[in-house]
């Protein structure tokens, strides 16, 4: 099988050598792109603070498929086993309520001890981390808002818990090495229309303006601030809308996170990403998959999945694109769900990487537009597979579909036994 993979390799090369495509040098840029993978696929986003709080902030996973994680140990051993099967070595998003510790701290309460164990684990593993703060299922996420509410004392709770959130971030990057980007989302919104749109979008732009004051170290840590276009419970109205935040990124100087569900069910973020770049420093992606609406459906490799691969490589944009996952499907297998997602992401940017840019824009300003349809068409059944296959038996990961069997394995010998003793306790 090896020398089989090899030899189809041998072959792919030669067949993107005569249009000037380097495979051996596409896999070595390949493998410095780090992917971001969200921790929260790994326990249907409960988390380890407040296991028992209902998820809320317009959020819904859907399913009982057994052997969700429990603790940060089980949640750590299962991500260690979605990276062996996943070429090259990435990045755990991590959410507040995902700390490892023996105290109950609040979210305004976290401190950067509360993570150590993670940052331990990351170290030993060799991969970074990213963070977020967790502005959802907690008693002060009162009447869908948290930033823009009109309490003080809510939108006071929340400052406080995204500025720790922050230096938390920023001790990710000093201790790792590689620069931590901290994401602030707020579920904030209304399920009918509101009589004021203005005031809540101003405490909001007040509240960021003080969560954001301290200037932190950009090698260590950067800022990012995400829309959402509407969530269960706030349909009518999202106060963090994406032209809210593109004005207040743009103008603050933060990373403008895009996410393929939080926008028009006609829109695709493939589209946005060329214009946004002209105005920014950088980007952050949440790559999803939306089916009818922000459904965070497990990422397959679609046409917009490709698309944002290709908007990515023809516009130079891999050294100041950020990108992360975030789904989460509790249907099927969680740690098969990691593996698809994120081996998806990376074949989509092989995948585009191996195209002949070049010559299609070449072909493009000659006014050739039968050369560019005709090689765009043509390099799709170009033997991509056979430049992956050998990306993976390189990396020493499991080459096409042989991963999943270790992964049934892992169900029988580790997921279903969490079952078995959550029924033995009950």
């Amino acid at each position: 099988m090896q020398e089989q993979i090899r030899q189809s390799y041998e072959v792919a090369k030669k067949l993107y050598a005569q249009h000037g495509i380097d495979t051996d040098r596409v896999l070595q840029e390949l493998e410095k792109i780090k992917i971001s993978v969200h921790c929260w696929q790994g326990d249907d986003v409960r988390g380890f603070l407040f296991q028992d709080q209902e998820l809320t902030g317009g959020i819904s996973v859907t399913g009982n498929y057994p052997g969700a994680a429990r603790t940060p140990n089980e949640l750590k051993a299962d991500l260690e086993k979605a990276f062996s099967l996943i070429p090259g070595k990435h990045k755990v998003n991590l959410h507040a309520i995902y700390a490892d510790t023996e105290e109950k701290p609040d979210l305004d309460e976290l401190e950067p001890r509360h993570f150590q164990r993670w940052v331990d684990w990351a170290r030993e593993q060799g991969l970074g981390l990213d963070f977020n703060p967790t502005c959802f299922s907690h008693e002060m996420s009162k009447d869908g808002l948290t930033l823009s509410h009109p309490d003080p004392a809510v939108r006071k709770f929340w400052i406080e818990h995204c500025k720790r959130s922050r230096k938390i971030g920023a001790y990710f990057g000093e201790q790792l090495g590689q620069t931590c980007v901290t994401n602030v989302w707020v579920p904030d919104g209304c399920k009918d229309t509101p009589a004021d749109r203005m005031a809540p979008r101003k405490r909001l732009k007040d509240a960021l303006d003080e969560v954001f004051a301290e200037e932190l170290d950009p090698s260590h840590h950067l800022d990012a601030v995400e829309s959402k276009l509407f969530g269960l419970g706030s349909e009518a109205y999202t106060v963090g809308s994406h032209e809210f935040y593109m004005g207040y990124g743009i103008q603050n100087n933060k990373l403008i996170c895009l996410d393929a569900g939080h926008f028009h069910p006609t829109e695709v973020i493939s589209n946005k990403l060329s214009s946004l770049a002209l105005f920014t420093s950088g980007i952050l992606l949440h790559v999803s998959r939306p089916m009818r609406w922000d459904s965070d459906h497990v990422v397959v490799m679609d046409d917009e999945l490709l698309d944002i691969g290709r908007e990515l490589v023809r516009s130079g944009l891999l050294g100041t694109t950020h990108i992360g996952l975030d789904f989460f499907d509790a249907s099927i297998n969680r740690v098969a769900a990691w593996v698809i997602g994120t081996r998806n992401t990376i074949k989509a940017l092989l995948r585009a990487m191996l195209e002949p840019v070049d010559a299609l824009r070449k072909a493009e300003l000659d006014g050739d537009f039968t050369t560019r349809l005709a090689l765009t068409e043509e390099f799709k059944s170009y033997p991509f597979g056979a430049v992956w296959d050998y990306c993976c038996e390189r990396s020493g990961v499991p080459v096409r579909e042989a991963w999943l069997a270790e992964v049934k394995a892992y169900e029988q010998d580790v997921l279903l036994k969490r079952n078995a003793a959550n029924a033995a306790v009950l």
